[in-house]
């Protein structure tokens, strides 16, 4: 980064661009927050970034031709392999339907209003290092720990409805208050959010939940009602109490859950762990006793999963293995000491290389349940499975006859069969009938249940 920044103070020195060009937003907001920026570096001036693109690549210091969007004015270069994005000040307004502005050349002043939230309006002179407040409130809000949008917060969501989800998640990161005015603002604009696609939605989200206070943020989505703008089957779950297994509602206990994954996880465990319970509202009863049940609220969650990640434009593949991990949560926590070699190695075969992400899933739900309700032995479920992994090296589970030698032994042409006869095999190794790599017990298990050649 501080590379990246010398190498264009240096270029622009002697230049109509030195004392100029002023770096903007989060490089400057992390910089006074003592963290390690992790953004891409903005840099704004009064004047065509078209040009000042050009001129860095003139220099050398820009690596490729600059791409330029001149509707908004703006310039990406890149420097160091680090995106470097040019902004000439400007002005927006906005059609009331779309969240993209119409832009036309503005001040220092014009541009740094226009932003979000005045702790992202920040210039830092990228020759002299002064920093510039234009709002008169970015510092003290950095220092107070403040979200106050520069302008009138209604009229900045009405321009840009995903800000209010970028309030949440700045608000999560920092552990920043929202501003009274703001929160008031973004509760009656939350219905704005429906302009907005769900790609972005999505980004904002992750965003929030892999922070570790995520459930402040989740709590700060589900007030505000922004939540049930794009996941109300989420916002469904506040309130529904359980049994006496747990000592929280459905929403609590979510939140809990998914606090209780561990920091480095990836998000696909996380995204399991705010989705798991969310069919306990569709499935919840009561018996004669007045006792509460969930029946098979886990084959309810992952299909409403499917569909609250399809809404926002998750990839098929994530989609599947958080639905997978949902329908398949209680398994683990189901484990006790009578499970035989055949009822792991069955559970290992089903849950493949999403086992680990399964027993964390496990772990993190019953932290957040019932501490005096008893609980599987985790210790001893790693212990029995790695005893299993050991003596049936089940990672190299695989029929012992492929294709073609299937074809050879029962004649006829490749097809659904083939595919069918091979997983009959592979079950069979895992239910213990069959050793690994047995061609000859295999080639008696075909013929005793599917026939030969010559019977036919």
């Amino acid at each position: 980064m501080d590379q990246v920044l010398d190498r264009l103070r240096r270029a622009t020195e002697g230049t109509r661009y030195e004392g100029q060009l002023y770096l903007v937003g989060g490089i400057v907001r992390d910089k006074l927050l003592d963290l390690k920026p992790n953004e891409d570096i903005d840099i704004v001036l009064e004047g065509d970034a078209g040009e000042l693109a050009e001129f860095l690549h003139q220099q050398g210091v820009a690596e490729h031709f600059p791409v330029r969007y001149p509707r908004f004015g703006t310039a990406m270069i890149s420097v160091d392999c680090r995106q470097v994005e040019l902004v000439r000040a400007r002005t927006e307004s906005y059609n009331p339907a779309s969240r993209k502005p119409s832009t036309q050349p503005g001040t220092l002043h014009d541009d740094v209003v226009r932003r979000d939230f005045t702790i992202n309006t920040l210039l830092e002179n990228l020759h002299t290092g002064e920093v510039l407040d234009l709002t008169g409130r970015g510092v003290a809000d950095l220092r107070e720990g403040v979200i106050r949008t520069p302008v009138d917060p209604v009229a900045t969501f009405e321009d840009d409805p995903l800000r209010m989800l970028r309030a949440v998640r700045f608000a999560t990161r920092f552990g920043f208050v929202i501003d009274p005015e703001v929160l008031h603002a973004i509760l009656i604009s939350a219905p704005r959010l429906s302009i907005i696609s769900g790609e972005r939605i999505r980004e904002e989200l992750l965003k929030i939940i892999v922070e570790p206070r995520a459930g402040e943020g989740l709590e700060m989505l589900r007030a505000t009602g922004l939540l049930s703008e794009f996941a109300p089957e989420l916002s469904a779950m506040y309130g529904v109490t359980q049994n006496i297994y747990h000592i929280h509602d459905v929403w609590t206990h979510t939140i809990k859950v998914l606090e209780s994954i561990p920091p480095d996880s990836g998000i696909i465990p996380r995204l399991a762990a705010l989705l798991h319970d969310v069919g306990k509202p569709k499935t919840r009863s009561a018996d004669e006793s007045g006792f509460v049940h969930f029946y098979n609220h886990q084959i309810v969650g992952a299909e409403i999963a499917r569909r609250i990640m399809r809404r926002l434009k998750f990839s098929n593949a994530q989609i599947d293995e958080v639905s997978f991990l949902i329908s398949m949560h209680l398994r683990v926590g189901e484990y006790d000491h009578q499970w035989t070699d055949t009822a792991v190695r069955r559970l290992l075969r089903e849950a493949g290389d999403q086992l680990d992400d399964l027993i964390s899933l496990t772990e993190a739900d019953k932290a957040a349940a019932n501490p005096d309700m008893p609980k599987a032995d985790l210790d001893a479920f790693r212990a029995h499975v790695a005893r299993v992994r050991e003596g049936l090296a089940w990672s190299r589970i695989s029929s012992p006859l492929d294709g073609r030698e299937i074809i050879r032994l029962l004649g006829g042409e490749p097809g659904p069969v083939i595919g069918e006869i091979k997983a009959y095999l592979e079950h069979e190794i895992v239910e213990g009938n069959l050793l690994p790599g047995d061609k000859a017990a295999a080639t008696e298990l075909v013929i005793r249940k599917y026939g030969s050649r010559d019977s036919k």
